[in-house]
């Protein structure tokens, strides 16, 4: 579970004053928490007396470990029309081990924080320490599942003890950024849990936070709706409830189920004075091991624009004002992140993938951003009806609506969709809505109005556009505001359909204005304005010295920007729409706008180019002269109005750029543990009796094997179990857990007795531990003399807590049953990561980073090792006479990218699935991926740069574990670019130490 704090970050004084808004149903006597700068009423959040709609995206910066990137993507959130962001926080990375708070590098908040005052960002904060989100053991650190006796996430005191040392650091860290002091930080919160088993746990959390320097809203995300924390013990601030509606399987991206019909009912029923806040709702998917997993790409298509046009403004039907999209970037579960049941890639389909790469579900988020960026008056609505209700309906049974109306305004939105909202076939209808003219039947000069198969559409009434009002549209509203002191909108629709709008017409009309044959205008004190099908590109419908109405198709309307124009450096919230500032511009063409600013005439831009592209700006009169990333737009031309066109174009192109050949391989066998000569003097002797992981042995000695007991909880653990043989023995049992898709392999002495394998077919089918006799071949045993059964274990992460059972995150990982055919062992010596997690060497690249492997205790991983004594031998050759082993592969290569362009790169094995190997691929130290040969799918590991070194030598090292004797394996490495974008967010700083030596490995 988690609890999560609404935090927002800002920088200076407000010269914007928005008419304060009372909040209904709130007192000083009521609200719990300490500041009345944040608050809410039944309709939505209220942040210093001015209301807003929370518009949010999630942003896990553990999954991306390079701190100059996070602006980059906070700028892409702020370029999509969003006013927050929702961060969990890992306590495993930050709390390693028992009384160690890390906030160094990549796991600091501070720079992220101030990333998002920089963009005007709001935070909500979520802490945990249970975050779930994929994570091994639900983001709940390692150390406490094996060190913690009480049951976790109860009020269990030695569990209280384990979290709140994390918890105060982490309330250390945030609280100079809360609102009241400037900052963006506006809310916390706590995670999916059930309240009748979390009820006490919760009043323990809470009495942290009220006892600390926090004053911001907690906050609650109920995992189905439960009405779990809304009153009694535990109960939360603001009550919300997550909906992930298509679920995780993305093998049929096309097949939907269907929409949830209920959300506005449950609210008015469990939490009616609160607003709807919905802190996580489905924006993809997670995808599983497997080869019937269909990898990332068909989740962005179950999840696409169609699914965020009908889903998305179903939440909005419901009257949901505070909405959190899970996720908007998913990143990269790299290292020991994961649980089992995900690979390295948490692309999740989402509009920003893990490239930070744009797509076509961000063009869709950014057409929904600016309508509710511009659009103040759908903040407060009530819900009058549905067509369910009779109070509103349609010429067709096919078609479903819902109205809302701004009780102050009178402003009314109906959201339409199909009633079988999977429904691919077009419908035609009409419409009667209501207006401040009285009731009208709409359309009123098109044939009818189009719903699109999968379509939503919102039909705005009495629509305000600065000091303008629009009686009513059947097209959709792109962007309101005011630019220079005119009223600008900026409508659009799909070009092969009909669309209307009414509105006044103002000012003194530009004579140089010539009209569209696409657009038909009867005037009137309403001016009745038709859109014919077939309109491509951007129309000007009427440009006067007030007003400027523009109309675009879709594709057109989704190249276009609104950059807010910044306030002065002095000025608060200086960065943060209808806070510090009201100032923006529409800019259309490139891919994207990242800032605008403007000084005395000119105008500035930064941004990214794929292609060259036409710029067209609207921006105030005064302008003369424009700039793309500091350079002068040569062939700028003036049109009518405030109307700029020129054209940018990129340095370099795709082709341009160039990665080289991955070549020159060292080799060196990584598993001297199963020679006769090696010495295990240093290990652990494995010699527990007792664990507080609930799961016991199910047979042996009474000793307990399992990894995290002796510090060794994240990725490979080797274990060697000694015996002297009398010759009798002819096997041994061995039952092992490693979590679902794990493997282990089992020597005796240097002989290859067998490869357990666990399992997972794209979420079916788990294998999480394997119980096999692995016999001895004639000759393997040593009698007389000193033998041993040595393992090889991945350990694929803890599971998360799971419904009434939150000790299922206490994982068995290890040995859960031992026994020789004939005879007993001796001693059993366990090796993970050099150090454990309370002395890991490498604290930059964190506790999750390592595993057990020789070479990655050796640090041959790491850059600077010297390899130049090892011999030569290419990664597709595998590993000598195709045994069954581990070995060290490492290369180096330069790379020489033009500083100025985003370049996605990406390591990719091409040879086909089915070989039974795994791969942990480590570039320049960090273990940026896992590559299961024999289950899949994940052959793609996109790695940044500041882990890669665009402008030096990079190192390279695979280490191969083939599983099978007598089976070539043959990875194929390439080093691929994924894009060329001329602009970036600046400087990336890389940080990768290097090697220095190691002992007692």
């Amino acid at each position: 579970m988690l609890l999560s704090i609404l935090i927002l970050v800002h920088t200076a004084y407000n010269s914007f004053r928005p008419t304060p808004v009372k909040p209904c149903g709130l007192t000083a006597e009521t609200q719990e928490w300490d500041t009345n700068q944040v608050t809410f009423d039944n309709y939505s959040l209220i942040l210093r007396g001015q209301r807003i709609f929370l518009h949010s995206g999630e942003f896990h910066t553990f999954r991306l470990p390079v701190v100059d990137l996070w602006p980059d993507i906070l700028q892409k959130f702020k370029a999509a029309g969003m006013n927050a962001v929702s961060l969990y926080t890992h306590m495993g990375i930050i709390n390693p081990s028992r009384g160690v708070q890390d906030f160094d590098d990549w796991r600091a908040l501070k720079p992220f924080y101030e990333a998002c005052t920089a963009a005007g960002i709001w935070v909500v904060l979520r802490p945990g320490p249970y975050i779930n989100a994929e994570t091994s053991a639900g983001g709940i650190a390692h150390w406490a599942t094996s060190e913690v006796a009480g049951t976790l996430r109860t009020e269990a005191a030695d569990w209280r003890d384990a979290w709140k040392g994390y918890i105060l650091a982490v309330i250390e860290e945030s609280v100079p950024y809360q609102i009241n002091q400037g900052g963006p930080i506006i809310g916390s919160s706590h995670n999916e849990y059930e309240q009748w088993l979390g009820g006490e746990y919760f009043e323990d959390l809470k009495e942290v936070y009220h006892h600390s320097d926090i004053v911001v809203p907690l906050t609650y995300n109920d995992p189905a709706p439960r009405k779990n924390f809304i009153n009694g013990t535990g109960a939360v601030d603001l009550y919300g409830l997550d909906s992930y509606p298509q679920r995780f399987d993305c093998s049929n991206p096309f097949v939907w189920t269907p929409i949830v019909l209920t959300y506005h009912q449950y609210h008015m029923e469990v939490n009616p004075s609160q607003p709807w806040y919905i802190p996580e709702f489905q924006a993809g998917a997670f995808d599983a091991w497997g080869p019937g997993a269909p990898s990332y790409p068909p989740c962005a298509v179950l999840t696409g624009p169609e699914f965020m046009s009908v889903f998305n403004l179903q939440l909005w039907a419901s009257n949901a004002k505070l909405i959190n999209y899970y996720m908007l970037y998913g990143g990269t579960s790299w290292g020991a992140i994961p649980f089992p049941s995900v690979y390295t890639s948490y692309d999740y389909g989402a509009a920003i993938d893990e490239q930070r790469v744009l797509n076509t579900k961000y063009d869709e988020l950014k057409l929904q951003g600016f309508f509710v960026r511009s659009t103040p008056d759908f903040y407060k609505t009530d819900w009058v009806g549905d067509t369910s209700t009779g109070v509103i309906s349609t010429s067709s049974p096919d078609v479903f609506v819902t109205f809302l109306r701004n009780p102050d305004t009178e402003a009314g939105f109906y959201i339409l969709r199909h009633n079988d909202s999977s429904s691919t076939v077009a419908k035609t209808f009409e419409i009667s809505v209501d207006t401040k003219e009285g009731k009208l039947d709409l359309p009123q000069v098109a044939p009818a109005i189009t719903l699109g198969g999968r379509q939503s559409k919102l039909i705005v009434t009495n629509y305000a556009f600065g000091s303008s009002r629009m009686l009513y549209s059947t097209a959709q509203v792109f962007f309101a505001g005011v630019i220079d002191g005119r009223d600008v909108l900026f409508l659009y629709g799909d070009s092969s359909q009909d669309h209307e709008a009414s509105l006044q017409f103002t000012g003194t009309p530009n004579p140089l204005h010539l009209q569209s044959a696409m657009i038909n205008i009867k005037p009137g004190k309403n001016s009745l304005i038709s859109f014919l099908p077939g309109i491509q590109g951007l129309v000007t419908v009427y440009d006067s010295d007030t007003q400027l109405v523009l109309f675009a198709d879709r594709d057109t309307a989704t190249t276009f920007w609104s950059p807010v124009l910044a306030a002065p450096a002095e000025t608060e919230f200086a960065n943060f729409w209808s806070f510090g500032t009201n100032e923006s511009i529409l800019v259309g063409g490139p891919y994207l706008v990242r800032t605008a600013s403007i000084t005395g005439t000119s105008l500035a831009l930064t941004g990214d180019l794929k292609d060259e592209v036409r710029l067209t700006v609207i921006a105030p009169k005064g302008v003369k002269r424009i700039s793309w990333n500091g350079y002068v737009v040569s062939d700028l031309m003036p049109l009518e109005g405030s109307v700029y066109v020129g054209y940018v174009r990129p340095s370099l192109s795709l082709g341009e750029i160039s990665v080289p050949k991955l070549e020159g391989w060292k080799y060196k066998d990584s598993l001297p543990e199963i020679s006769s000569e090696y010495d295990d003097s240093s290990w652990v002797v494995a010699n527990h009796t007792r664990s507080n992981i609930p799961w016991k042995p199910y047979y042996g000695d009474g000793r307990i094997l399992y990894g995290c007991d002796y510090g060794f909880c994240e990725n490979i653990v080797l274990w060697r179990g000694h015996f002297t043989a009398t010759g009798e023995e002819k096997s041994v049992n061995l039952s092992i857990n490693g979590g679902g898709a794990f493997a282990a392999t089992v020597w005796l002495n240097d002989v290859f007795l067998d490869t357990a394998y666990g399992n997972c077919s794209n979420n079916l089918n788990v294998i999480e531990e394997t119980d096999d006799v692995f016999v001895f071949p004639d000759g393997s045993l040593n009698v007389g003399g000193d033998n041993v059964i040595t393992i090889v274990q991945d350990n694929m992460g803890l599971n998360e807590t799971r419904g009434t059972e939150p000790d299922v995150s206490k994982g068995p990982r290890g040995v859960r049953g031992f026994q020789l055919s004939d005879g007993d062992f001796g001693e059993w010596k366990v090796q993970g990561k050099l150090g454990g997690y309370t002395n890991f060497p490498d604290k930059t690249r964190s506790v999750f980073n390592e595993g057990g492997l020789y070479g990655e205790r050796a640090g041959w991983h790491l850059p600077g090792y010297d390899i130049s004594s090892w011999p030569s031998r290419d990664l597709v050759e595998g590993l000598p006479d195709s045994a069954a082993g581990v070995g060290f592969f490492v290369t180096t290569f330069k790379l020489n990218i033009p500083q100025g362009y985003d370049v996605p790169i990406s390591f990719v094995f091409t040879e086909p699935l089915g070989q039974p190997y795994r791969v942990y691929l480590f570039v320049n130290g960090w273990m940026m991926g896992k590559r299961v040969g024999n289950l899949g799918p994940q052959a793609k590991f996109p790695v940044h740069e500041g882990i890669l070194d665009y402008r030096g030598e990079n190192t390279v090292a695979v280490a191969l574990w083939a599983m099978e004797e007598n089976v070539p394996v043959h990875p194929d490495l390439e080093l691929v670019i994924d894009g060329v974008f001329d602009g970036g967010v600046g400087e990336i700083e890389v940080n990768n130490p290097a090697y220095v030596p190691r002992s007692a490995y």
